[in-house]
């Protein structure tokens, strides 16, 4: 719509004698309530034409209806001014744009952008949040790319530390040689049943442990150096139990004192009520002080006790055994790298699968085994900047204090790293391999603060692409009580819910009735694409910052503002388009437009700005609300207006053009958030 601001500049031109930008002008849809399709905001141009925003909007109004074939007409609602744009020219956006080979496909815009999503552990099989986690990194990916991005999507992999030590020491001792092969199970399965043994057996041998701490205090069985931690652990309890046992038992006493004032007092006159009520507040304050004051002291209880069963769990054997498997690992022991090496392929493999069956995939991988020890190098940079200081203990910290933040840790004392370090130097290897201009870090909104400290240290240090590194946030995922069982118990496994999605699908639609000629195969086929799509779509449809509720079965509402609704819509306009004699070549003369033909063109020819407006938000939720509502508009297009028995082949070959244009545009933006739309439901 850039002719009408530039027309709108040359009316305030002409009417008022004042030059303006064509920022000024400030355009937007027509609210629906009211007739037009453009309104034009008069308010700002008052202080040039000296009148009230009606009259100014009837003055500009007319200039442009007699400047511009496209303005059919005009109407005035206080200050604003609604503009119908006349059926040609919509016809022509038909014609001439939407049904193009080249519609809404940007040109590249010279920007690179990585977008890194996905980064499990090698320990256990995706799960729940891990699906939320790639499908929007993926379809970030592609909203990008479709706005004229180079887009490299990147994959950092967990593969190193303690917690890949327990699973493959738990296989060392309970697997008898079990493999994927002859279990029978994805590797990242096998793997992950190992990591949950491995806890099995922890919690085994912690319990006398634990029982022998807080019922004997006999610590004889821990090595010396623990022995001194725990003991002082027992102390601080003991004097903080006694500390509240005290507060309890004065203030028991202050509100038997203030129970019995309070008697006393009722039994008195009128006079003295404002007595006893004093009194009241003063034993209220008195038990919220008494309650605040003891719930301080179990949280320190509390603290004490988990110091107790930290010690405790490290002084298990199998966690001495995991810790000295780490040591060999990091030593290069040949025999633990095997293992490691051996356990992480059954676990890619896996993971390959998972990704083939969510349809999500990469350009490049990086794994923490090979980053766990940069970074040290930047923190030798930000010494000698004055970016980052050292204490006594000669660990080395930066003060954030002054941008509302904290002091933060960046290397510890003995020079080994914490994870902001290995953060640092991995942001600058993706740099130095791609040069991007901004770079993209899905993780989800419970790590919002190490990414801002990140980002902040990166800037401070001027480290080139520092200002284009952004982190897409997102909130967690539940699912209704009782819907799903995970295979361990605690999390929804991704391949257990991409199964129930499916087995869902297939029971909806054949309650439907509406596959019976359909071949096995087929059919097969077309239930994971609805269970699929109905997942994807309802994932994607909420803002990313938005903790949500998914439902299985809600989301495979043939009805609802769900995947399978619009995949159902792209069905039906494919089945229209197959039983009629389209001519691509030709374009009918139609001599005006009902309301929803004019409608749908409209919401068509609105796609490319919804895609730069969806990448520029980085938001697939955008694209996803969009179509729903195309499809919303087609259906109304299809219920009320006939296509195969229209009135005359003009109106025919119209109608079928604008149904290609829809199933065409739903495909587009179906696409960008990876879901597929069958040709047949």
């Amino acid at each position: 719509m850039d002719f009408i601001i530039e027309a709108a500049v040359k009316a305030v031109k002409h009417l008022y004698q004042t030059d303006i930008e064509p920022a000024a002008v400030s355009i937007q849809e027509t609210r629906k309530e009211f007739e037009g399709q453009v309104t034009i905001v008069t308010f700002p141009f008052t202080k040039f034409s000296r009148k009230g925003p009606e009259q100014t909007g009837a003055e500009i109004g007319e200039f442009l209806k007699n400047e511009l074939k496209e303005v059919a007409s005009f109407n005035v609602i206080k200050g604003f001014l609604n503009l119908s744009i006349s059926d040609e020219y919509w016809i022509s956006q038909l014609y001439n744009h939407i049904t193009a080979d080249d519609f809404a496909v940007a040109k590249p815009n010279g920007q690179k952008v990585m977008v890194e999503y996905s980064s499990p552990n090698t320990n256990k099989p995706l799960h729940l949040g891990h699906i939320r986690n790639n499908l929007l990194g993926y379809s970030v990916a592609e909203i990008l790319a479709a706005d004229g991005y180079e887009v490299i999507k990147t994959n950092l992999v967990n593969d190193r530390g303690i917690h890949i030590c327990k699973s493959m020491l738990a296989w060392q001792k309970f697997g008898n040689g079990e493999t994927p092969e002859s279990s029978g199970m994805k590797g990242d399965h096998l793997v992950g049943k190992y990591y949950v043994l491995f806890d099995k057996e922890l919690r085994e041998q912690l319990k006398p442990v634990l029982n022998e701490v807080y019922e004997k205090h006999n610590l004889s069985a821990y090595k010396e150096n623990q022995k001194t931690k725990i003991e002082e652990s027992l102390a601080t309890i003991a004097k903080v139990k006694e500390k509240r046992a005290q507060v309890e038992h004065a203030n028991q006493k202050v509100i038997s004192e203030l129970d019995e004032k309070i008697a006393g007092e009722e039994n008195k006159v009128k006079e003295l009520l404002a007595t006893i009520a004093e009194i009241k507040e003063q034993r209220d304050k008195a038990i919220e002080a008494n309650q605040k004051a003891i719930g301080e002291l179990d949280g320190k209880i509390a603290g004490e006790e988990d110091k107790i069963k930290e010690i405790a769990k490290n002084a298990t054997p199998i966690m001495i055994e995991t810790q000295q498997m780490l040591q060999k690992w990091e030593a290069g022991d040949e025999e633990v790298m095997n293992l490691w090496r051996t356990m992480n392929g059954w676990v890619y493999a896996g993971f390959a699968e998972t990704y083939k069956q969510l349809g999500v995939d990469f350009d490049k991988y990086y794994y923490e085994s090979n980053t766990y020890l940069l970074g040290k190098d930047i923190i030798e940079e930000g010494l000698a900047k004055g970016v980052f200081f050292k204490k006594a203990d000669n660990s080395v910290w930066i003060d954030l204090t002054s941008d509302g933040l904290d002091e933060k840790l960046v290397l510890r004392g003995d020079g080994t790293s914490v994870y902001i370090t290995q953060d640092m130097g991995t942001a600058q290897l993706k740099y130095n391999d791609y040069h991007m201009d901004k770079s993209i870090y899905v993780v989800g909104n419970e790590q919002d603060y190490h990414f801002k400290v990140l980002f902040l240290i990166l800037q401070k240090l001027g480290k080139t692409g520092s200002d284009g590194l952004f982190h897409l946030s997102y909130g967690m995922v539940d699912l209704p009580s009782g819907k799903m069982k995970s295979r361990e118990g605690t999390v929804v496994d991704a391949d257990d819910l991409m199964a129930e999605m499916e087995t869902t699908a297939k029971e909806q639609t054949e309650a439907m009735g509406k596959v019976d000629g359909f071949s096995e195969e087929y059919k097969t086929e077309l239930y994971h694409t609805i269970g699929m799509g109905a997942l994807k779509y309802f994932l994607l449809k909420v803002d990313p910052k938005k903790r949500l509720l998914f439902d299985p079965n809600e989301s495979v509402d043939f009805q609802g503002h769900t995947g399978p609704f619009i995949q159902y819509t792209h069905a039906r306009i494919k089945s229209v388009l197959s039983r009629a004699d389209y001519n691509t070549e030709i374009k009918p003369v139609v001599a005006e437009l009902a309301g929803v033909e004019r409608d749908l063109i409209v919401l068509l020819s609105k796609y490319p700005e919804t895609v730069k407006e969806a990448a520029k938000g980085y938001s697939p939720a955008i694209i996803a609300n969009y179509i729903y509502e195309l499809a919303k508009t087609y259906n109304k297009f299809y219920h009320e207006k006939s296509i195969l028995q229209a009135e005359d082949e003009d109106s025919k070959q119209f109608r079928l053009a604008l149904s290609a244009s829809s199933a065409k545009v739903i495909s587009k933006g179906m696409k960008l958030l990876g879901i597929e739309v069958p040709e047949r439901m």
